[in-house]
């Protein structure tokens, strides 16, 4: 046998095994996505999301304070609006008597050291249930959409996230929001997170139903990207470093792993975000559920293939238990 044969010498020790990983996972690299609502005392179950919950203003202290003396570290705030008249242009989204606002304040007050992000977006508080402003035909209208998003955006910076993530998919919104935060002299304190390469996938469901921002017509196929799309998704990487983004995202992630080792190539001075979708964490509880494998390592194992393929940080549903997870280590 020849020398450059013997490998398994570098991993026969679970120390060396941990040596051979690029990057490993710690506490730092999770951001936990948290839907907000307007019921200021919700507490609700999502069934086709397990043990994930729509959560009032009023219930954050007492979800996420355990987390917070387990090491959570950041949020990601989806409002959920229940209660206010949705109307075509998403006048909710920045109501500042809205759940996102209410609950950016209201965390920065509980938890000082906690990183909150909030996700930039109108398909929750339209009445059509779009990403952007329409024209009368239906499609997109991209210049109101990209202003009416740039304005929502610096207006949570305004009432304190740290970052903003803008996940409508239009096109020159990096741009807009980068310049607004400038204007509105937050563009040294708000961190721009993009969804550059959002796919349009079918592992939002349990996410449409948790926020519930399904479209009332058609689809989001003409602005998120088409799954076989990897030159676009490459293209809307660069667009998106270019024009100011702060940090990279790719979404969903595991069907997408090529695309994340991309933009770990194409922007390799940029934190490189990866989003383990809804539907992604459904099927492994699901799996784990029908005694497919163990959940723990099923778990670890599709957070190894992110952070393998160039992650630096994912936006799981997991947090929780990969805070105990970790130190259990």
């Amino acid at each position: 046998m020849e020398i450059s044969s013997i490998l398994q010498g570098g991993y026969n020790h679970p120390l060396a095994r941990q040596w051979q990983a690029q990057r490993q996972l710690d506490k730092s690299m999770l951001m936990y996505p948290i839907f907000i609502t307007d019921d200021p005392q919700a507490e609700v179950v999502i069934p086709s999301l397990p043990g994930q919950k729509r959560w009032g203003v009023e219930k954050l202290e007492g979800f996420l304070g355990p987390l917070v003396q387990k090491g959570l570290k950041s949020v990601i705030l989806f409002g959920v609006p229940l209660n206010c008249e949705k109307d075509a242009r998403g006048t909710p989204a920045d109501d500042p008597n809205g759940p996102v606002i209410l609950a950016i304040k209201r965390l920065r007050t509980l938890f000082p050291d906690l990183y909150i992000a909030a996700d930039v977006c109108l398909c929750e508080y339209t009445s059509h249930g779009h990403c952007g402003v329409l024209h009368e035909d239906g499609t997109i209208n991209t210049p109101p959409s990209v202003e009416r998003i740039a304005e929502v955006a610096v207006n949570y910076a305004k009432a304190g996230a740290h970052c903003v993530a803008p996940s409508d998919m239009m096109d020159g919104r990096i741009r807009a929001i980068k310049l607004g935060l400038m204007e509105s002299g937050l563009g040294n304190r708000c961190t721009l997170m993009s969804y550059s390469a959002k796919f349009a996938s079918s592992l939002y469901g349990p996410f449409r139903d948790a926020a519930g921002s399904a479209p009332s017509f058609g689809n989001r196929k003409c602005y998120q990207l088409p799954p076989a799309g990897r030159g676009l998704a490459r293209r809307a990487i660069i667009r998106d470093v270019s024009e100011g983004a702060d940090i990279i995202m790719v979404k969903p992630a595991l069907p997408y792993l090529d695309i994340i080792a991309s933009a770990s190539e194409l922007a390799p001075n940029h934190p490189l975000a990866c989003y383990q979708v809804s539907g992604e964490y459904a099927m492994i509880v699901a799996g784990a559920k029908a005694g497919v494998y163990d959940l723990k390592t099923m778990a670890f194992e599709s957070m190894d293939s992110m952070l393998r393929a160039g992650a630096t940080l994912v936006l799981s549903y997991f947090t929780p238990q990969f805070l105990e997870w970790l130190d259990e280590k």
